[in-house]
This record gives structure tokens, C-alpha cells and sequence, in this order.
């Protein structure tokens, strides 16, 4: 054969074998279906092989939008949930629950409230029969509120003698003022005993609407769910309200693209039940119709300061530093992502080995060098119009009798390791291994059927959509050195006029901390 058809001949091979790779690809793709219905409830399902089942409700609720009047009721909505309702007893719905043989439940976060269950697949009908009947029909009786009082403080008193729970909450309080993403997950104290009956059934009113109401499957046919939701949710009318009120419109019946079909979600950055929606989809404005939270009086307005919550009884102290980071819809998340992959951290005792967190910067630049730092950790709380990112410390504090630090002293560490990011280009070999991280607990997430189910419905709940996985990827694969240098500038460089919010609970309170981050050049308002 001529050396010139023997390359043609290899050539069409190699395309051959890569078109059918493209193929097998997209072959092994779950379709994603949506149908909205006729009171613009939507209903999505994503097809996966499974020996279970899960479906769950989401709604465009949560403690972002309590005020004042309101606060505590989505925890309260929370706990109330698959209680006595007007068609079973308390009783009927936990035998109803026990006859489903898998795991229902309720959650409550800032941005969303959900219902989910999984089981096995003959449970569907069941599964969302209890759902429908907790949301539309609660009896919220008063000898029922009255036990999740009871239950409410307990809960209280427990999260509040743990910090690695409350001081996350403490450091949204700091950084959004109180408001909106600033305001409380856990019913407030003073705040116990003024929820009952009338305000849950208000406030299930202003927000359980189907317009901003998501049912989303995996596990059945999307013919079997839409069938089963417009059983019993057709009832239940949208609310005629003008647009500017409107945080999420409905897009249109649609059928998704191939290139918008599947993904998943890393799930990695949440605490105290569900505190941060950690998606990452960025590179898309809001679907078709999706207003802006400024319309509805609900944007996230950060603001930054300093608390110390003192407490003699700790065993370690613990400093929060944080600056305010870009919402889900913004081209730089994937690159502030891969940051807090990057800075890492974890326990003194707990590395678990290569690529657990071994080679992280926080666990070879401190954790590695000093032995009284007993945790040291990145974070980062994805929202849809803001994030929080920092870094935490937990240290033996300094006490007569014992080597000790201060939070002063260990304050200039963790700046210098946000300073490094702005003032040292990130190696390759390191970004690439963060890279690769951040990527593999993308593609994990799906090993969990819930998870799945989860990022679905929050996903289409967001933003009309779901985004493929391999898009994401694809984005992580861009970033760049430089683009780490930007985005921290972007962040907390010098120039801009971003504050930190800082928090410290233990022994003693942080000294004059500005000087400190305008040493490592970091914004300092």
C-alpha cells in the first residue's frame, strides 16, 4: 500500500474510533425530561439504572426569606414535617413511613426547603402520597408544636456547644448583617415560642407555591411521575403576583437538549443541615424568566465585621476568616472552586492519605509545622447570588501551664496563605492535582441516588436546567495560574473594597486585626 493511502487509511481509523467514543459517551448519558405542568409545577426526572428510587420536592423557600415575623418557621417546617395532617394520625403517617422500607425526610436550608425520599421502586406512588399530604394537608397541631419546641431548644443547646456547627452560622450572621443569607437556620430562642399553627399555615401559604415548586425522580418513568404529581398536586393554583415579586418564574414546557443533559453536583461544602447550596454551574444567567433577588427586596447584601463569642470551656479556640466570594452564576466559580481544593486542610490526625488532603497547602504549610493547630481547613458556601470564602483554625489556646497560641498569632498565618495566591503563581503540577480533586468529587456525587435526585431538583429549581457534568469538567480543565491571581485579587486583593469577616470563640479575643491583613496585603475596609 502507498505510504500516502496507509495515512489516509489511519487517519479515517482514529476518526472512526473517536466519533464512536463521542457515541458511546452520550450513550451512557442519562436523559433528563421536564414537563411543566398547567400551575407551572415542574417535573423532572433523569433515567439511571438503580436498585432504588428517589423523588423529592423542592421548593424556593428557606430562611433567606424570613424576616423579622418569620423568623424560626422554616426550621419549625422542618421539624413539623410527616406530623398529623387532615386525612392520617401521627401514628398512620409513621407506620406510612415504616411500610416504605427506605428513608423520607425534610430539610430545611437558606436558599430551599425539600422533602425526599428513597426507596425501593414500588414505593414511588407511596413515597410521594406522604409528601403531598405533609405539604397541602398539615394539621400542625398544638400538642405536636409544643413537643418540637421542646425538641427545638434541645437542638439549640446541643449545635451551640459545638463550634465547628455554630460558628459557620455566627460568621453568616457577621458577614450579611443578619439579613437575608445572614439570617438564621436555627429558630432563634426568643423566637421558640411565638411560631405556631397560624403563622406556619401563613407563611406555607406565601411560599409553597407551584411556581416555585420543583418535583424532581430518578428511578421511575417521567410518564409514571408526572402522572403521580398532577394526582396530587393539580390542585393547588399558581399565585397571581407581579413579575418584580418574583424571585423564580417558570420557563416554558420544554425538552432538554442533548448538550444539557446529564450532571452532577460536588455536594462537598455543607454544614448545619444543608447550610450551603455547593453547585457548581456558572458560565449561565438565571433561565428564561428568572428574576433577580434585588426585584423581590431579597438580594444578598454583604457587609463583613468582626465578633468574638467567648467560651472558657472550649478545648480549642477558633478563628473564621472569610471574605465574600461570587454567586453560582458567575464565570469565575470554577476558578474560586478550585482555590478551595487547592488551600484544602483537614485535621492534625486526619489526612487520610494521597489525595485526601495529604498535599493540600493548609495541611503541608501548617498543619505540617505546627503542632497546635489541631484543624486547619478551607470553606467555601455557594449561593445563588453570593458565597462565602475563607479559612478556619481551630488551636490549643494560650492558658497558664500550657503552650499556647492566641487568635493574633494565628491570624498572619492564614492571611499569608490567602496572600500566596495573589503574590506567587500556583505551580502546574499543584493546580493540576487540585483540578483533578475538584473533578473527581464531581463525578462521585453521582454514586449517591439521593445526591442525584437532589442536584437535579435544585438544579432545575435554580436555574431552569440541568448543566452536564462534562461541562463542568470542561471549565475546571481551563483554569489557569493566572486565572487563580485574578480571581484572588478579585476577591481580596488590596484594591478592592471587600471586608473580611472574622470570628473567633474561645479565650481570647482577636487585638486590632487590620494592621495584620494589610501586612499580607489583603482588603481591609
Amino acid at each position: 500500500m502507498p505510504p500516502e493511502m496507509l495515512l489516509k487509511a489511519v487517519i479515517n481509523t482514529k476518526l472512526l474510533y473517536a466519533i464512536r467514543r463521542r457515541n458511546y459517551s452520550q450513550a451512557l448519558q442519562p436523559p433528563v425530561q421536564i414537563t411543566t405542568l398547567p400551575n407551572k409545577l415542574r417535573v423532572a426526572t433523569e433515567s439511571t439504572p438503580g436498585h432504588f428510587s428517589s423523588v423529592g420536592l423542592y421548593i424556593d423557600a428557606g430562611s433567606r426569606y424570613e424576616d423579622a415575623t418569620t423568623s424560626g418557621v422554616s426550621h419549625f417546617l422542618d421539624r413539623m414535617a410527616f406530623k398529623t395532617t387532615g386525612t392520617r394520625t401521627g401514628e398512620d403517617m409513621s407506620t406510612a413511613m415504616d411500610r416504605l422500607g427506605g428513608q423520607i425526610l425534610c430539610s430545611s436550608a437558606r436558599e430551599s426547603i425539600m422533602y425526599q425520599s428513597s426507596h425501593f421502586h414500588k414505593g414511588t406512588p407511596l413515597a410521594l402520597d406522604l409528601i403531598a399530604d405533609t405539604v397541602l394537608n398539615p394539621s400542625f397541631l398544638p400538642e405536636e408544636i409544643e413537643a418540637q419546641r421542646d425538641a427545638c431548644l434541645y437542638e439549640i443547646r446541643e449545635l451551640s456547644a459545638k463550634p465547628e456547627m455554630i460558628a459557620p452560622e455566627i460568621l453568616h450572621e457577621v458577614a450579611y448583617g443578619g439579613r437575608t443569607l445572614g439570617a438564621p437556620l436555627l429558630c432563634p430562642e426568643d423566637r421558640v415560642d411565638a411560631i405556631d399553627g397560624n403563622l406556619l399555615k401563613q407563611c406555607l401559604a406565601d411560599w409553597y407555591r407551584p411556581e416555585r415548586m420543583v418535583i424532581a425522580g430518578a428511578g421511575m418513568a417521567h410518564e409514571e411521575l408526572v402522572e403521580l404529581v398532577d394526582k396530587h398536586f393539580s390542585s393547588i393554583k399558581p399565585t397571581s403576583i407581579p413579575a418584580q415579586t418574583s424571585r423564580t418564574a417558570v420557563p416554558p414546557s420544554q425538552s432538554v437538549p442533548p448538550h444539557l443533559l446529564p450532571s452532577s453536583s460536588p455536594s462537598l461544602y455543607k454544614s448545619l443541615t444543608r447550610a450551603a447550596s455547593s453547585y457548581l454551574v456558572s458560565g449561565s444567567q438565571p433561565a428564561a424568566g428568572v428574576e433577580s433577588d434585588l426585584l423581590l427586596g431579597n438580594k444578598a447584601t454583604y457587609v463583613g465585621g468582626y465578633r468574638h463569642v467567648p467560651n472558657m470551656s472550649l478545648e480549642f479556640d477558633h478563628l473564621y476568616l472569610s471574605y465574600e466570594g461570587v454567586g453560582i452564576h458567575d464565570d469565575d466559580i470554577y476558578a474560586l472552586a478550585t482555590m478551595q481544593v487547592l488551600l484544602g486542610g483537614g485535621g492534625s490526625f486526619s489526612a487520610g492519605g494521597p489525595g485526601k488532603g495529604m498535599y493540600s497547602r493548609l495541611y503541608t504549610h501548617i498543619l505540617n509545622h505546627f503542632p497546635q493547630i489541631d484543624h486547619c481547613a478551607s470553606f467555601h458556601h455557594i449561593y445563588s447570588d453570593s458565597s462565602l470564602f475563607g479559612l478556619f483554625a481551630s488551636f490549643v489556646p494560650s492558658a497558664p501551664g500550657q503552650r499556647g497560641n492566641t487568635p493574633s498569632q494565628i491570624l498572619p498565618h492564614l492571611a499569608h496563605q490567602l496572600s500566596l495566591l495573589m503574590y506567587s503563581p500556583v505551580p502546574a503540577t499543584e493546580l493540576a492535582r487540585a483540578k483533578n480533586q475538584l473533578k473527581s468529587s464531581l463525578m462521585m456525587a453521582l454514586e449517591s441516588r439521593s445526591v442525584e435526585v437532589e442536584d437535579l431538583g435544585r438544579q432545575i429549581l435554580v436555574h431552569g436546567r440541568k448543566i452536564p457534568v462534562t461541562d463542568m469538567t470542561a471549565e475546571i480543565d481551563k483554569v489557569t495560574p493566572e486565572m487563580i491571581t485574578r480571581v484572588a485579587n478579585r476577591l481580596f486583593g488590596p484594591q478592592t473594597s471587600n471586608n473580611a469577616s472574622i470570628v473567633t470563640m474561645g479565650r481570647a479575643e482577636l487585638q486590632d486585626y487590620k494592621p495584620i491583613l494589610r501586612k499580607y496585603g489583603l482588603a481591609c475596609a
